[in-house]
């Protein structure tokens, strides 16, 4: 099958050959597969990634050195299955699943793996516990965008959020866009939005953001206080700090950089007792100043993935259109077009969510 490999800090189109299912697995056809920013950050730090899974005992496990396909935001076409299924979807079926195998003695992560070649490659073997059918004529790009979208609502989940907050999402990539949403079909708001590049301030706009801001212009702190705090409230008195005086509505922060610095930056700037949800995969090692939050009583919850329920009731609320994820897709490109996709984002201006077929 062609598919594109990352080998040696390339990203090259290959034929390679094609999986084959085993117990409980299903052979699939990629329809459409997103490119996530943690693969980016897995193909430019690889080696520190895989170590801290390790030491964190996480089992994402490959040889980047045998070659890997990444991939694991995708829609797919069912074509055959292997020995001891049940067989319930007919071959030809579209279907979404999240993207681990279960094997007797360890778990797959499929696109994180050299056995389970992701969605970057013409042909995938998933769990066919995992599969579930995508409702009605939902395009396949859209449907592709469970997976982040999913990763969005279940950070809004970890949140615990009671209406009544302010949420400030710190980067407007395709996760932080994906918050706006989540947040925005939940009915919290005002929503404020932050990030340096005009073109994705512009979709931030288009998935419903309330307060749009250049931080390179305006603290989007500022703007938070704009909009939910007292006009005689001062944030960094000793007031504030000791939670004496005027009270401001609760800040909720989702960082969704990924980057080193920013969950400092933060603490840093932050208001006093803010909670802080880190969504945005950092893969390098980052430092912090605990007496900062532990003096303004910061509370940090960091997010990851989504149970199986959030990922199903995303698809089939993506399908019932009651998240419109659209616009998150900013291009579509074959699979020779994703090392340049790639180089692109790295430095996004315009782009968000580019999205891969095989047509």
């Amino acid at each position: 099958m062609k598919a594109v490999v990352m080998r040696n800090e390339s990203l090259q189109v290959e034929q390679v050959r094609d999986p084959e299912p085993g117990p409980g697995e299903v052979l699939v056809r990629t329809l459409a597969c997103g490119i996530c920013g943690s693969d980016l950050h897995m193909y430019k730090h690889c080696d520190h990634a895989l170590e801290s899974f390790k030491r964190g005992n996480i089992p994402i496990s490959f040889d980047p050195a045998k070659g890997v396909v990444f991939g694991h935001e995708y829609c797919a076409e069912i074509l055959d299955y292997g020995p001891g299924t049940e067989r319930k979807l007919q071959p030809g079926t579209r279907v979404c699943s999240i993207p681990l195998v279960f094997k007797p003695d360890t778990l797959e992560s499929v696109g994180y793996s050299n056995s389970y070649p992701g969605g970057y490659g013409e042909r995938m073997v998933l769990s066919e516990m995992m599969l579930i059918p995508v409702p009605g004529d939902l395009p396949s790009n859209i449907a592709a965008l469970t997976e982040p979208m999913a990763i969005a609502v279940h950070a809004v989940g970890r949140a615990q959020l009671q209406g009544d907050e302010v949420p400030m999402v710190i980067g407007c990539g395709p996760i932080g866009l994906a918050m706006i949403l989540a947040l925005k079909a939940r009915g919290i708001g005002p929503v404020i939005a932050s990030d340096f590049s005009a073109g994705r301030r512009a979709l931030a706009e288009k998935m419903g953001a309330d307060i749009v801001v250049d931080p390179a212009a305006r603290s989007p702190y500022q703007s938070w206080l704009d909009v939910a705090a007292p006009r005689d409230y001062d944030m960094n008195s000793p007031l504030a700090i000791m939670g004496l005086g005027p009270a401001p509505k609760p800040c909720v922060i989702f960082e969704c950089v990924g980057v080193p610095g920013i969950i400092q930056q933060v603490l840093a700037s932050a208001p006093p007792r803010s909670r802080l949800i880190v969504v945005g995969v950092c893969m390098q090692a980052d430092t912090i100043e605990p007496l900062i939050g532990i003096s303004k009583e910061m509370n940090v919850h960091f997010a990851y993935a989504y149970s199986a329920e959030e990922f199903c009731q995303t698809l089939t609320d993506l399908a019932e259109g009651k998240l419109d994820a659209s616009p998150i897709i900013t291009s579509v490109v074959q699979p020779e077009g994703v090392s340049q996709a790639f180089e692109t984002l790295a430095k996004p201006e315009d782009e968000a969510k580019i999205m891969i077929n095989f047509d």
